[in-house]
């Protein structure tokens, strides 16, 4: 998504938030004709739901325009795609449906992508990614003879796959990875914290704009990691290994960071109540922030450690 797409997309958003919270969500372009909506589903949601309120969940996400749905088999060991496989089941030709693995080698990829592909009971993927991209030598793994990408480029001619990515979890490496392959989107963390606190973010995004890559944004309502010594059973939000943003102001000034930093989407956190507050937000005006607002935000969310730092 270039600069001018960014702006019509944006004002579109705008327009579309005039009409009320439950106006369907506006899109932004993503690459070759596809645009997905502003906010997506993250399959962490579904995850400890019954089946039925798992598909309720994603019934009412489809009605509100939601149309970019994101999971991995690692997340809660298959749940999350066993059970968003099943809800998805009736829109499955609807959607954009995002998939990842952690597998760097290309016979273990190839077997996750196969397991995927039941458990969404689909022929194809829409996005197919490698999982939390951490190192140099997690990219030195996928780009190796027998490695990871030979998996992501055979399946996209046989069209299990129909866009490649990955998504960062470090900077280093995820520039090198873009230099190396020729890739459709990258999904990194744009959060106001890890931005603007820990120097993560920037540069991926420039990169990926000088790639013609598109952006999806990951850890938008992310406070920072959860305190030090915070037990486990303590923790508000035991779905998320960081502290979301559940105070509704600074959710909001959060998710208007994110989504005016050009970016095709935004993933909130996999808890089920910061995702409708996610959506309601997206429903509403989203201005850029000013100085006095950008600087408070900086201020109220460095309590906690950026979730990551360059």
């Amino acid at each position: 998504m270039d600069r001018r797409e960014f702006l019509t997309a944006t004002a579109a958003l705008t327009a579309t938030a005039a009409l009320g919270s439950q106006a369907p969500l506006a899109k932004r372009p993503y690459k070759n004709g596809i645009s997905l909506s502003v906010i997506g589903f993250g399959g962490i949601v579904v995850c400890g739901l019954p089946q039925e309120e798992a598909s309720r969940r994603v019934a009412a996400a489809h009605d509100r325009g939601v149309n970019y749905f994101d999971c991995a088999p690692s997340y809660f060991d298959g749940e999350a795609e066993i059970k968003l496989g099943e809800a998805l089941r009736p829109y499955r030709d609807q959607v954009f449906l995002a998939e990842k693995t952690t597998h760097r080698d290309a016979q273990g990829a190839r077997k996750e992508l196969e397991q995927t592909l039941q458990r969404f009971h689909t022929d194809h993927v829409d996005l197919y990614q490698f999982h939390a991209v951490s190192s140099l030598s997690d990219v030195d793994k996928i780009l190796a003879p027998g490695g990871a990408a030979e998996t992501f480029l055979a399946a996209k001619k046989e069209g299990k796959v129909r866009h490649l990515g990955f998504s960062a979890h470090d900077a280093p490496a995820a520039l090198r990875l873009m230099d190396a392959l020729d890739l459709d989107s990258v999904l990194f963390p744009v959060n106001a914290n890890a931005w603007e606190n820990g120097g993560f973010g920037p540069q991926i995004l420039a990169r990926a704009k000088s790639k013609g890559m598109a952006r999806m944004a990951l850890k938008a309502l992310a406070f920072g990691k959860w305190p030090a010594g915070l037990p486990e059973h303590d923790r508000k939000y035991p779905k998320c290994w960081y502290q979301p943003i559940d105070d509704r102001e600074m959710a909001r000034l959060a998710l208007r960071f994110t989504l005016n930093q050009e970016v095709t989407a935004a993933i909130p956190p996999g808890d089920e109540r910061i995702f409708d507050l996610a959506l309601e937000l997206a429903s509403a005006p989203l201005p850029k922030l000013s100085g006095t607002e950008l600087a408070d935000l900086k201020t109220r969310i460095a309590t906690l450690e950026p979730v990551f730092r360059a």
